[in-house]
């Protein structure tokens, strides 16, 4: 079999699985009109209970987040936009782009110096450049929420003291905004300065729930809407609320315990062939030669690498536990 008819083969399987997966999910058509109807109807809705719906949607969704389906935006660049947003860093597109472009075609030329394979130089270039930029963004935006989620039961806290005192809501976020270091400082600094220039409280919040995607704080401003709705002791109801959010993450942190061993167990089964390839080439670069320039072997190496990057996934997602 020469290395048109693999290659064939190789796209047949693909194209299978593809089908199969299209064939499962469904499609996507209906799915994303309704999803534009119930975002209209809750963007013009004045009741209160559409806007807790929609709320309670974006936290549900947000528990589950897909990098080219963030809530709040339309197309893939927006969603890039808001991951950027998320990270911290004032990082734009522009120069997103160029640092992926940059690394993409640097590994290539390196692959390509090394081994003289265009298309394994560009396959490993595109996958380097794509998917490292991808990982750096969500290590920013996975510290920047976990130290939001660290300080925001201590903002509730102070949010209760001040309404406690006699302080009304919008005072209590500004003393938030000055009082609170990080994150939560940041972002509650933003909600204060949209609510100066006119918006209402609920549109500011919402608009800082929809960007950050966290569902704490979704579920803070569910909070804030339903008491609005029916009334009673807010600060007493704040009060519960920082008390569940601690709960939560101290559920989070026995989960990380208990789960240690298995994430440990998955990091050694998912580096040990590429840690041995790395050792045997550099001991014996003649014997490994040929997966650089001998196409079935090409081929044969880039199917282990997607079989076990799936093997990976499924045990990353064996140790993932949703609270």
């Amino acid at each position: 079999m020469d290395f048109t008819q693999t290659l064939l083969v190789t796209g047949v399987i693909f194209a299978v699985i593809v089908v199969g997966y299209l064939l499962v999910t469904g499609s996507g058509a209906g799915k994303a009109q309704k999803r534009r109807l119930d975002a209209l109807r809750y963007r013009h809705s004045e009741s209160t209970d559409t806007k807790v719906e929609s709320q309670l949607k974006k936290a549900i969704a947000a528990r589950k987040p897909k990098a080219h389906r963030i809530a709040g935006s339309s197309s893939r660049l927006e969603a890039l936009e808001i991951r950027l947003d998320r990270s911290g860093k004032k990082w734009t597109l522009t120069q997103y782009a160029y640092a992926s472009a940059g690394l993409a075609i640097v590994v290539a030329m390196a692959v390509f110096l090394q081994s003289g394979a265009l298309l394994l130089s560009l396959g490993v270039g595109l996958f380097i450049g794509a998917g490292l930029p991808h990982l750096v963004l969500g290590f920013f935006i996975k510290k920047r929420t976990g130290e939001f989620n660290e300080k925001f039961p201590d903002a509730i806290e102070l949010l209760v003291r001040g309404l406690r005192s006699g302080l009304p809501v919008t005072e209590t976020l500004a003393v938030v905004a000055q009082e609170i270091p990080g994150p939560v400082g940041e972002e509650f600094k933003g909600v204060v300065e949209r609510i100066k220039i006119g918006k209402t409280m609920e549109d500011s919040l919402q608009d800082t729930a929809t960007r950050l995607g966290i569902p704490e704080f979704n579920f803070f401003c569910i909070t804030l809407a339903i008491q609005r709705e029916t009334g009673g002791n807010l600060a007493e109801t704040l009060s519960n609320l920082a008390d569940v959010l601690r709960k939560r993450a101290q559920m989070k942190l026995k989960i990380r315990a208990m789960s240690s061993e298995s994430k440990a167990s998955a990091y050694i089964v998912g580096s040990l062939p590429f840690v041995v390839f790395i050792m045997v080439y550099m001991v014996n670069p003649s014997y490994l030669a040929g997966f650089f320039y001998e196409d079935r072997l090409i081929i044969a190496g880039l199917g282990g690498l997607v079989w076990m990057s799936i093997g990976v996934f499924i045990m990353a997602k064996m140790v993932n536990f949703e609270i």
